[in-house]
Order: structure tokens, then C-alpha cells, then sequence
């Protein structure tokens, strides 16, 4: 048996369900599983997600209270705060998958690529601190032919951004990188579909 394996399928599972229209959820967010959860938590999967509305991990998955322990920010970039998070939960929890979860038509790609193309004056230095992030990991496809197609350089860059997350946490924290050498812990990269509420794991699988 591999937990993080087991906590893969059961994500890859709710989403099916999620795209069929078949969702348990609401059973997993009774009152009764609330008591159940008050005084301690298991989640089997950490979610690095991005904060777009379209895009709530709980929904996406067809999960329900105390199953995801998600962390929300735009453009799901790696920062110390989010690796600490996800340490926290790694550690504390025994949580056995991380999965960054990025999404089609990203406004936080969108927003970086227009400022690697026409930097903007006004920008706030807290909107900069995002786009510099994701800037690395997608700026180097503004040089290929990508740069003619808008929406295949914003698909390009979607996963781009995922891939860059995902690498971050693997070799960014002593704590995350033994916990995988240890088989402890997996990190999977995927992407969401506006258009059609698909979950693609493309990384890490």
C-alpha cells in the first residue's frame, strides 16, 4: 500500500465525479462530520492551489471538512510562507501528497507576461512581489515561437509556473526533500480546465 498513491486516486476519483456532476460532497460537510473534526484534523492531501474563485480545491476534488488542506495565493507561487505551510502539514499531519494546482487562462500568468512585454509603472509592490515569482518560469518563452500565439504562450506558461512550484518544494525545504527521499511524501503538479472542470496531472505521476 502507498498512502500518497492512495491519496492521488482518491483526488483523480472526486474529480471525476466533480466533472460528472456526481458529487458527494454535501455528505462530507454535515454537521455530524463537523463534531467529528473539532478536535483534531487528517487531511490526505495538501493543495497549493491559486485563489481564483473558478477554482475552490474542495469543489474541484468533491471532498468535504477535514479531508484537503489547501493553501490559496494567486498564481499558486512558492514562497517561504507557503513552504512552511506545507511543512506544517507534511510534519504535523503526516500528510502523504502535495499537489500544486494551477488552471487554464491564469490572470497571475497573464498579469506576468504583460509586464515581461510592457512593464507597468504603477504596478504596487505587492502585485510585483507575485509577478517577479512567476516571471522566472515563464519569461524564457517570450524568446521561442510562442511569443505569436497568445493562447498557446499562456497554456505554455500555465504549466510552466506549475512545474517551476512543484520543483521549488521538492528541493526547497531539508524537511519536504527527506520526507520524499523517505517515500513519505509525494509532490504532483496539475492543471485545471475552466472550460471543461478536468483535473490533469502532468507532473510527478
Amino acid at each position: 500500500m502507498n498512502p500518497s498513491r492512495d491519496a492521488l486516486t482518491r483526488l483523480q476519483e472526486g474529480n471525476r465525479r466533480f466533472v460528472a456532476g456526481t458529487s458527494i460532497a454535501p455528505s462530507l460537510a454535515s454537521p455530524a462530520r463537523r463534531d467529528q473534526l473539532a478536535d483534531g484534523q487528517a487531511p490526505f492531501a495538501i493543495i497549493l492551489g491559486c485563489s481564483d474563485s473558478r477554482v475552490p480545491a474542495e469543489l474541484v476534488f468533491d471532498q468535504g471538512l477535514g479531508d484537503l488542506f489547501v493553501i490559496r495565493i494567486a498564481g499558486n507561487i512558492v514562497a517561504p510562507s507557503q513552504i512552511g505551510s506545507v511543512e506544517f502539514a507534511a510534519e504535523r499531519f503526516g500528510t502523504p501528497l502535495v499537489v500544486v494546482l494551477g488552471h487554464s487562462r491564469c490572470g497571475a500568468i497573464v498579469a506576468t507576461l504583460e509586464e515581461a512585454m510592457r512593464p507597468a509603472q504603477q504596478q504596487s509592490p505587492h502585485l510585483r512581489s507575485i509577478v517577479e515569482r512567476v516571471r522566472p518560469s515563464v519569461e524564457p518563452l517570450l524568446h521561442t515561437e510562442l511569443r505569436h500565439d497568445h493562447d498557446a504562450l499562456i497554456s505554455h506558461a500555465v504549466r510552466a509556473n506549475v512545474l517551476a512550484s512543484a520543483n521549488q518544494l521538492r528541493h526547497g525545504s531539508e524537511i519536504l526533500e527527506q520526507r520524499i527521499l523517505r517515500r513519505e511524501l509525494l509532490v504532483v503538479g496539475a492543471e485545471y480546465s475552466l472550460d471543461t472542470g478536468v483535473v490533469d496531472f502532468f507532473d510527478g505521476v
